[in-house]
């Protein structure tokens, strides 16, 4: 199962901090488990039927839809039969503020980036066009044919537009799930702590006092996967990236990811990436390699 836990990534560049991802499976199925981050989100579907989730909310988006995700909500998407293709569009809300407090900072944009307020999350087509644009920007930048600065100035346009139109649509509204999701985050925080640790199902039940046959499925149910699988997830992109970034051999990083068993790491890593962990390190050093479109 192919995963994604974009909080444990960065999102763009200092001098670039809007993002872009573009997912297209190949008819298999997969899930991008539940996650949230400080940027806020557009996602796009191109073609195809995407099952989103949003603060508990779930959606399934046809061609042209899009839904919008403020900052700190839970989230998740996936899709368990068919080819979808989509695009996700992330950017702190100060990517598009003013260096000076005006109306526009104080009573729109800063009370989106501390959660007083929320854009809804399905917006369905109305921004489809502007969607499409965010995507063509993009890609004259990354074929050269316009200047990183152009085209930030047209990204910059793009999304005050965006947030104009959902402002006159009456899409702009006052957050009533601030205070929601906060045991599930705590959950996936404990998980992102514990990880490399043995995480028991009765341990977990104890830290939030839940019994161990309910905690298991309080789990399925909200993110959609099992503890097992979302600790897996974090343990092989963990290893992963020491993979990447480091000379450690290979035995030494499936412990340090929480594998004892290093045979069984090798298996379900290949089983997981298409490629053994040596033959993976081998490849990530001489250039980056990922796989957007692995699926069960």
């Amino acid at each position: 199962m192919y995963f994604e836990l974009k909080e444990n990534k960065p999102h763009g560049t200092k001098d670039d901090p809007f993002s872009i991802y573009h997912i297209k499976n190949g008819g298999r199925s997969f899930q991008i488990p539940v996650h949230w981050h400080d940027e806020l989100e557009i996602i796009y579907v191109k073609s195809g039927f995407l099952t989103v989730s949003i603060s508990g909310e779930n959606y399934i988006g046809t061609p042209g839809d899009a839904f919008v995700v403020s900052p700190g909500n839970l989230h998740f998407m996936g899709s368990q039969i068919g080819t979808v293709d989509y695009f996700t569009f992330l950017f702190p809300v100060e990517y598009i503020s003013f260096c000076i407090n005006d109306m526009l900072d104080d009573k729109l944009l800063k009370p989106l980036k501390n959660g007083h307020l929320m854009i809804g999350p399905r917006v369905k087509d109305t921004a489809k066009e502007l969607c499409e644009q965010l995507v063509e920007t993009y890609m004259a930048k990354n074929k050269k044919i316009e200047s990183e600065i152009t085209a930030q100035i047209k990204t910059k346009r793009i999304l005050l537009q965006f947030i104009l139109e959902m402002w006159e649509k009456g899409l702009v509204i006052e957050n009533d799930k601030s205070g929601r999701n906060t045991v599930e985050k705590e959950m996936i925080s404990y998980i992102q702590q514990n990880f490399k640790e043995k995480i028991s199902l009765k341990e977990f039940g104890e830290q939030f006092h839940l019994s161990e046959k309910y905690i298991s499925r309080y789990f399925k149910e909200h993110f959609h996967i099992t503890l097992s699988q979302y600790i897996t997830h974090l343990r092989l992109e963990y290893a992963k990236q020491l993979l990447q970034d480091t000379d450690t051999p290979v035995t030494e990083i499936a412990m340090q990811s929480g594998y004892q068993n290093v045979s069984y790491f090798i298996r379900i890593f290949k089983k997981t990436y298409g490629v053994s962990p040596l033959k993976y390190k081998k490849i990530s050093q001489v250039h980056v390699i990922c796989y957007p479109h692995i699926g069960q």
